[in-house]
């Protein structure tokens, strides 16, 4: 009984939007930059251009109503057939009288993804682009660069301390990454909140076209390529042409090994997050086994 109601259909909110525009509210370090190169071969084929005005501005946590309203018009304001990418949490367009986009997503396995941020911020190239843009920024002392994962979480170092319910953080780290979806109200804030986790599942649940995992490129793109073919359509037949290059794309080989006992003891800390996380994979595999079922793929 339940396959007769696992349609496609029941689980494509692109139905919903009213305007040919994507928002692709960019969560950080969940393999972004590959998506976002991957669009660049598929932009002349499927008609489509990307808006790099969001891919430029520094990252805020969340936005202000006008801040919001603002964006908003500038993706409305853009020609039909546009992608707009930020790393933004979800933003509401008919609170501001404005037709609703398509919104797509990646997520990654929460401790994953700090780990990759941890080392991201210490990336001698990162730092060279960034000294070189703001040459009177303070360094960090060598020490900072050279203090391994294993060594912060165990230490007890406040950069590598991640507290339920806290708001303000010592070092900006993106770890709320249901954040994203949650969108820009207070109830969001905490971080690994019950409460946000369901309101992001439900902005999921109700908005998002797709919500992929490059962890699952392959299942992602099929979703995506159907699901949102006006921007995604023979993704997975040009994929493979591209697929070495995009997997090197701000890849990290030098990252060292991180140990068990210290996931573990972030893993702990992190309880609603993966609870968000595999609430996210569980719907895109959904959305995949609907194809399989009415025989699309």
């Amino acid at each position: 009984m339940v396959f007769n109601v696992l349609t496609p259909q029941r689980y494509n909110n692109t139905a919903k939007a009213e305007m040919d525009r994507m928002f692709f509210t960019r969560c950080a370090k969940v393999g972004s930059e590959a998506l976002i190169e991957f669009m660049h071969h598929l932009k002349d084929l499927n008609s489509f251009q990307i808006d790099h005005t969001g891919l430029r501005k520094a990252s805020q946590r969340q936005l202000r109503p006008m801040a919001q309203a603002q964006t908003a018009a500038h993706i409305y304001n853009q020609g039909e057939g546009s992608v707009y990418v930020e790393h933004l949490p979800w933003i509401d367009f008919n609170q501001y009288n404005l037709p609703k986009p398509i919104y797509i997503n990646l997520v990654r396995d929460p401790v994953e993804r700090m780990i990759s941020w941890y080392y991201y911020v210490r990336n001698s190239y990162r730092n060279a682009i960034y000294f070189r843009k703001n040459p009177l920024a303070p360094l960090k002392p060598v020490a900072w660069f050279k203090k391994s994962f294993n060594d912060c979480v165990r230490s007890g170092d406040l950069e590598c301390q991640y507290i339920p319910m806290t708001v303000h953080d010592t070092e900006g780290n993106f770890k709320r990454q249901s954040l994203f979806f949650c969108g820009h109200h207070q109830d969001c804030l905490p971080f690994n909140s019950p409460l946000a986790v369901q309101m992001a599942k439900r902005r999921v649940d109700e908005e998002y076209a797709v919500v992929g995992t490059w962890e699952e490129t392959n299942i992602t793109l099929t979703v995506l390529e159907h699901y949102v073919p006006r921007y995604f359509a023979r993704a997975t037949i040009i994929y493979p042409i591209y697929q070495e290059s995009l997997k090197n794309r701000n890849r990290n080989n030098r990252k060292p090994r991180v140990a068990t006992d210290v996931r573990d003891m972030m893993r702990r800390n992190f309880t609603h997050e993966y609870d968000f996380y595999y609430f996210c994979k569980q719907r895109l595999y959904t959305q995949y086994i609907a194809l399989k079922h009415q025989g699309l793929i």
